[in-house]
């Protein structure tokens, strides 16, 4: 069984990849914007062709039968080719090169083309429903005939063709574009699906069941909008980084650790668009390393990052004090009483500066987002319980949050 569904999913990919092929120069390298733009400006072509044809075969089927269900379903349709139009312009915006006024990129663009696609869902939701509490209120006895029938088992097939390859193309270039555009096809699918149902029901039997299958589906498709909608604000919004892109930043660091990589803190990704990443990093070094033999594996780290990841880095380099005794048995220390807080709090930056009175410990912790207790809750519990160790501790702490 598992043997059968991998070789059904490559050859769903081998489906998707032959149209890919023909028409997207480079198709492999995803993460190149020019590359990605060919994705889109693809998807949207063959999105704004078949959502035209299926307007028309469902306005067809609609005028016929006098379902509100169908003419409505239709006009969803003619609203998913102005959603595939958006998505198309979208992306050739987005593939524009860096500019003076947009020294990043454009990529962004990506996800404002998404919102739209959602905000078009929304809004045709809410014309579907209140065209279908018309049609409770005046019903009117629909008619079911083959071609019918046959036009919209059609629709959902092409439908569903059309979530398949937007899913496809979505998980291959990473696109919330994308996946806004198959949730919409999905939810079409379902949509249709229904108004199939109701019609050969009504064909059957008495019942006038059109205008609620048309508050069903336009109930339905305004969560689906919702849902899209989340997709691609979050991005505009600001989100971590995928925990995979983040393990792969961490393990290219490390492979310097015989170099004098120490370990890696303060790690903060933005995100300017797909293709379009930055990143921040703290990397700690010994404090009595070689300055410039440090600097020069720091660069090399950089050029590391930009070849495998595609990313600019910059990193700051944090000197620690690896080799002094009772500075590490200190850091030991208040490693216990932190993670005897919360196992999941980390700290970084430790140093101790001693003076005639007091022993300054210095360091920055890094505390969740839903954590409970407040900054200076945490600083104060830290400082009470460094200060029971011996009363001449005196602990500095910077509360940091983690961006991954």
């Amino acid at each position: 069984m598992v043997f059968k569904a991998l070789k059904k999913e490559d050859e769903d990919e081998e489906m998707v990849s032959l149209l890919v092929k023909l028409t997207v120069k480079d198709y492999q390298n995803t993460e190149v914007p020019k590359v990605r733009q060919g994705y889109g400006i693809l998807c949207g072509i063959v999105g704004v062709i078949l959502n035209v044809f299926l307007f028309a075969g469902k306005f067809l089927a609609g005028m016929i039968s006098g379902s509100i269900a169908i003419t409505a379903d239709a006009f969803n349709n003619l609203s998913d080719a102005g959603s595939s139009i958006i998505t198309l312009v979208g992306f050739k915006m987005a593939g524009q090169e860096p500019d003076p006024h947009h020294p990043f990129g454009h990529g962004r663009i990506e996800y404002i083309a998404g919102l739209f696609v959602s905000i078009a869902i929304l809004i045709m939701s809410f014309e579907l429903v209140k065209s279908s509490i018309d049609k409770i209120r005046h019903p009117e006895a629909i008619e079911s005939s083959p071609l019918i029938i046959g036009i919209l088992i059609v629709s959902i097939l092409v439908k569903l063709y059309m979530a398949f390859y937007n899913k496809q193309i979505g998980k291959r270039i990473s696109s919330a574009a994308m996946d806004a555009t198959a949730i919409d096809s999905m939810s079409d699918t379902i949509a249709t699906t229904v108004v199939l149902i109701t019609t050969l029901i009504a064909g059957a039997t008495d019942l006038q069941l059109d205008g609620w299958c048309g508050v069903g589906v336009g109930i339905f498709v305004f969560f689906a909008g919702i849902n899209a909608a989340k997709e691609t604000i979050t991005p505009l919004l600001g989100q971590p980084p995928e925990p995979e892109f983040v393990d792969k930043i961490e393990e290219i660091i490390l492979r310097f650790e015989g170099e004098g990589v120490l370990g890696i803190h303060d790690l903060v990704v933005h995100n300017y668009g797909p293709g379009r990443v930055m990143l921040s990093v703290h990397v700690e070094v010994p404090a009595k390393g070689d300055i410039l033999a440090l600097h020069d594996m720091i660069d090399r780290i950089e050029h590391q990052l930009r070849q495998e990841l595609r990313c600019d880095a910059v990193i700051h380099m944090d000197p620690v004090s690896n080799d002094d005794e009772f500075t590490m048995q200190l850091k030991e220390q208040v490693g216990a009483i932190i993670r005897k807080m919360d196992e999941s709090m980390q700290f970084h930056d430790f140093r101790i500066v001693t003076g005639p009175t007091h022993t300054n410990i210095i360091f920055d912790v890094v505390v969740p987002f839903q954590y409970t207790r407040t900054d200076e809750e945490v600083i104060r519990y830290l400082q009470e319980e460094i200060s029971k160790q011996d009363n001449s501790y005196f602990a500095v702490i910077q509360v940091d949050k983690a961006y991954q």
